[in-house]
């Protein structure tokens, strides 16, 4: 009998041994890449001279921290990453949602790929190509200039004016990453119940009518899921989009300066400390803002919580 048991679980056992060893190079992934570079996290709290080491330097506590909350770019960078961050879950959103609809309502379905794959297309761009598409419309001589000099009209310099960029990086954002997001929205949709659209027409309902009472309500977990991990990231921001597409002009700083980009600097000119501090700080805000987005959404609908 002990026999015919353990002829019945080997299988089983292969199949996980097969399974192991398929997850195995991400889990080595994982851990050289994720976990193994936390043991860093310790320079935030010393006096980190790379001729030292991390070991041979200097613990001296919290001063990385108040070196940066108490510098005056602290409230820039904070408010310009909170600020984009907040603006772009909400363009995500709303953008997402209406290609989203529009595509799915999209009767051709060779022009539903057609366009779904031009509209992810940009989101395979370099930033550094998106920079420089954006240099060509925006610069002294570029095309918006030149379009504004043919009808008489003064040149723009936006990039000596910082009043401009909040847009322009929007901008920027919905036209790199929007199609890409619309397709989670897209993919959820094609799990609609059909009869609930048929039976809502039925019943008089119009176009927006159903949008609001049939497509959005069925996409109310799927909303939740996007928008608790996006507010997780709402202190990281998007490296390329403000350091490559302003191409780190410090005039404009005002409106483009945010953690990842001052991170960045403060490491090349040697600041290690104060940057791996404000790192920590980064991903800390960031556990702390799943955690409480996800407690929200526990509250208000239970079903559509990550956890």
């Amino acid at each position: 009998m002990a026999n015919k048991v353990r002829t019945r679980r080997s299988p089983h056992r292969r199949d996980n041994r097969i399974l192991w060893l398929m997850a195995l190079p991400g889990i080595i992934f994982l851990l050289l890449f994720s976990y193994l570079p936390m043991f860093g996290l310790v320079i935030a709290f010393k006096n980190y001279v790379p001729i030292k080491g991390i070991f041979g330097s200097e613990w001296n506590g919290m001063d990385n921290f108040e070196f940066f909350f108490t510098s005056i770019d602290a409230g820039r960078t904070l408010r310009n990453t909170v600020g984009y961050s907040l603006m772009f879950i909400v363009v995500d959103v709303i953008f997402g949602l209406a290609i989203a609809i529009a595509l799915y309502n999209l009767k051709n379905a060779v022009g539903r790929k057609v366009y779904n794959t031009i509209m992810i297309l940009p989101r395979f761009l370099s930033m550094v190509l998106v920079a420089y598409i954006a240099y060509g419309l925006l610069s002294s001589q570029g095309v918006i200039n030149t379009l504004l000099t043919n009808l008489r009209f003064d040149k723009i310099m936006f990039y000596n004016s910082p009043g401009y960029w909040p847009v322009i990086l929007t901008v920027v954002h919905i036209w790199s990453s929007v199609g890409m997001g619309s397709i989670m929205y897209l993919s959820s949709l094609s799990s609609l119940d059909t009869s609930l659209v048929e039976a809502a027409r039925i019943d008089g309902a119009n176009r927006r009518q159903v949008i609001w009472n049939v497509y959005i309500p069925h996409l109310y977990s799927v909303i939740s899921v996007l928008m608790i991990l996006a507010i997780g990231k709402i202190f990281n921001g998007d490296f390329g989009l403000f350091y490559q597409v302003p191409m780190d002009q410090g005039v404009l700083y005002p409106t483009t300066d945010i953690i990842p980009t001052y991170v960045y600097r403060g490491l090349a000119s040697g600041n290690f400390g104060p940057s791996a501090a404000v790192g920590v700080f980064q991903s800390a805000a960031g556990c702390c803002m799943v955690i409480l987005s996800n407690m929200v959404v526990r509250k208000i609908s239970p079903e559509n919580s990550l956890f």
